[in-house]
């Protein structure tokens, strides 16, 4: 039987008990939990915190070649050479980006063992998922058939091969502690559970499409599931802004009309709507804010494509921040084609009965009274709006599930409905507060009908009036309606999404 030289030190390097000989332990649950009868002696609750310090610094020690009590890229290839890892300088690099928190280029002690409970988790996960059969092994046909979800073609004499680089003892099968023990110091790229059950934007749909896209598996791509996923969400959004409607119009009304002289509320805002045109009153702009959908979903997922390409590679999974720069860009893009479908929606939104007989008689009659300039009023502060909401909204959502992967993924990285409604609500929340008075600002500019010889409304100019006239306060009018509305939104587009899904025939793991 053949043994990898690093097992000594890297085996049970998280837990002194999970070496691959510790009463022939199955991995997963069984070792933590006991289950199946064969427990590691501690079940890893309780080890004691000096000896993992101890196993965790001898192996820090033996990779720190020039004792500078830090892992640069140099020091991790000789170090794990000499314990017969070999790694490419490619993937040295991504173990250094991955743990390296302060940006020095280096890891040190305490990002290094981050790293490698970071790391472990993912590993798990990728094990629970490559293991069909759920019996603590992989074989062959199992390396064939995860490869094949994955859209990987195989043969079983190339999975073999695989598992022949892997298997320590001769089996021809992978245990948890030889999976660990050859990933444990090689960095994970795209993990397709979490990518496949923690979508985020094309799920939720809170009336503003500014959201960084979802990334899709290998497999969503090649079998076109991406496709049928973005009909879904279109549709679940449709839904969900038909429904919540009435407090989306009523939003508008107050970012608009209310002031200190004026100080409209919820209740009074639908008195008044329903007294001047009665309850379809409610649903006016609702048309296009729904038709617009479409054209900027497909238009954002296609730059964003592009994007990715250009700053990175489609086959691996871009960096947070990198995700929020072509988010971002891709946003800006969409946002551009559709913006005078944004003002025409504002217009709708305020009119007068019998003001416009529809939507193209509010276009023509802008166009012909004030030019198309028009349809370009409030571009910039919405463009720079982007940028708050897509990055706290993404930054949010990322940390929250990470902090759940972290705490609770042992078996699936499937977090449940409850878990993705409550994390889609409170980033989307985070993001629009943190854009709320460039938003505003915007939909003010395109209420403002042009009138030729008048002097034309700024940006600038007009936050310094809603701060002079109304104070900070005067930034955030129409706060409660648009919140009230993130509950059911973000609800009601979950339920119809999945509901599509199934029409649509998205099979879901």
């Amino acid at each position: 039987a053949r043994r990898s030289l690093a097992s000594p030190v890297v085996s049970g390097v998280l837990c002194p008990c999970a070496s691959p000989r510790a009463a022939g332990a199955a991995p997963g649950p069984a070792t933590e939990t006991g289950s199946g009868g064969s427990a590691a002696p501690c079940g890893r609750a309780l080890c004691e915190a000096s000896e993992q310090d101890r196993r965790l610094r001898a192996l820090f020690q033996k990779l720190d070649v020039n004792r500078d009590g830090a892992l640069c890229i140099h020091d991790l290839a000789e170090g794990l050479g000499r314990l017969g890892l070999h790694r490419t300088e490619l993937d040295l690099l991504k173990i250094v980006k991955a743990g390296d928190k302060d940006l020095d280029g280096q890891l040190d002690f305490e990002e290094f063992v981050h790293y490698l409970q970071d790391h472990e988790k993912k590993l798990r996960l990728v094990f629970k998922s490559l293991d069909k059969k759920n019996d603590g092994r992989i074989d062959a046909q199992e390396i064939v058939q995860s490869l094949r979800d994955l859209g990987v073609k195989i043969s079983e004499q190339q999975a073999e091969k695989i598992l022949k680089s892997m298997d320590k003892n001769g089996t021809m099968t992978i245990d948890w502690n030889e999976w660990r023990d050859y990933h444990l110091l090689h960095p994970v790229e795209n993990i397709p559970e979490i990518i496949l059950y923690w979508k985020h934007s094309t799920i939720f749909d809170v009336g503003e499409n500014l959201t960084v896209p979802d990334e899709f598996t290998v497999e969503e791509r090649q079998t076109g599931m991406w496709w049928r996923h973005l009909v879904a969400g279109g549709g679940a959004g449709a839904v969900s802004r038909t429904c919540t409607a009435p407090l989306d119009r009523l939003k508008v009304l107050m970012q608009v009309h209310a002031s200190r002289s004026n100080n409209m509320c919820i209740v009074g805002g639908f008195t008044q709507m329903i007294r001047e045109g009665g309850p379809r009153s409610l649903w006016r702009g609702n048309g296009i804010n729904v038709l617009k959908i479409a054209p900027e979903s497909a238009i954002k997922f296609m730059a964003y494509e592009q994007i990715k390409r250009f700053i990175g590679t489609d086959q691996e999974m871009l960096r947070i921040h990198e995700r929020l720069l072509a988010g971002s860009l891709a946003g800006a893009i969409a946002q551009s084609s559709i913006y005078p479908m944004e003002v025409l929606k504002t217009r709708m939104a305020l009119r007068k009965t019998g003001q416009y007989s529809g939507m193209l008689d509010c276009a023509k009659n802008i166009l012909s009274k004030e030019g198309m300039a028009a349809f370009y009023k409030g571009y910039i502060p919405n463009m720079l709006g982007i940028i708050p909401y897509a990055g706290i909204d993404l930054a949010v959502y990322e940390t929250l599930k990470n902090a759940w992967l972290q705490r609770y993924a042992v078996n699936s990285a499937d977090p449940g409905v409850f878990v993705l409604l409550a994390c889609g609500t409170i980033s989307s929340t985070c993001g629009q507060l943190a854009s709320y008075p460039l938003a505003l600002v915007r939909t003010r500019m395109q209420a403002q009908a042009s009138v030729e010889g008048a002097p034309e409304v700024t940006m600038r100019g007009l936050f310094k009036h809603i701060l002079k006239t109304e104070g900070a306060i005067g930034l955030y009018r129409g706060l409660a309606p648009n919140f009230m509305k993130v509950i059911p939104a973000v609800s009601i587009s979950y339920v119809v999404y999945e509901n599509l899904k199934m029409t649509l025939g998205v099979q879901s793991r």
